[in-house]
């Protein structure tokens, strides 16, 4: 019994020595929370930004051709109910907001390849975010850029809010039960 607790003390104190050797020193290398937050800001705040939104594509070519096609019908799904969300009248940060959305969701799309094909559309066609309108009928131009270019068929634009549900159905309908004002 005394052996045994003996043992099990040694491999603590084992495992302990170990951890502090082996984790010790990549603790020491490790920021803390604030200062990821404070060069952050730094980063954005010293104009940086643009590289941060134009660089190359970060992840790798996603060679399962299922997945990708299941990745780019999620994507657009979620860029035009974006686009048909944005405000009619949105100000000055809501428009740089959803420009910068578009320029890091390229960057960081899970097909690397896809990715690099459309920050090349990004540079020809940069989003445009004036209004709503403006934004969803950018998104369907681009999205039939992309088409044209996977042999896929195009979209007709004045039809774009048919195939991608905003979400607002419901709020619509609530909007015409309310009582009118006489």
């Amino acid at each position: 019994m005394i052996r045994s607790k003996r043992f099990i003390f040694l491999a603590l104190a084992v495992f302990a020595a170990l951890s502090f050797l082996f984790l010790g020193p990549y603790k020491a290398q490790l920021p803390d929370a604030a200062s990821v937050i404070r060069d952050g800001q730094h980063t954005l705040s010293s104009g940086n930004s643009q590289a941060l939104l134009t660089g190359h594509a970060i992840a790798p070519k996603l060679g399962n051709a299922t997945a990708k096609a299941e990745l780019g019908r999620a994507a657009w799904k979620l860029m035009h109910t974006t686009f048909a969300r944005f405000p009619e009248k949105p100000t000055d940060e809501e428009k740089e907001a959803l420009r910068q959305y578009v320029h890091l969701f390229q960057r960081l799309y899970p097909c690397g390849e896809c990715a690099e094909h459309f920050g090349q559309v990004l540079k020809k066609y940069p989003p445009q975010v004036s209004s709503q309108k403006a934004a969803a009928q950018w998104g369907c131009f681009v999205h039939n850029v992309v088409n044209k270019r996977l042999q896929k068929p195009e979209f007709d634009c004045d039809e774009i809010a048919k195939h991608y549900d905003c979400g607002c159905a419901e709020e619509d309908k609530d909007k015409d039960k309310e009582p009118k004002a006489a």
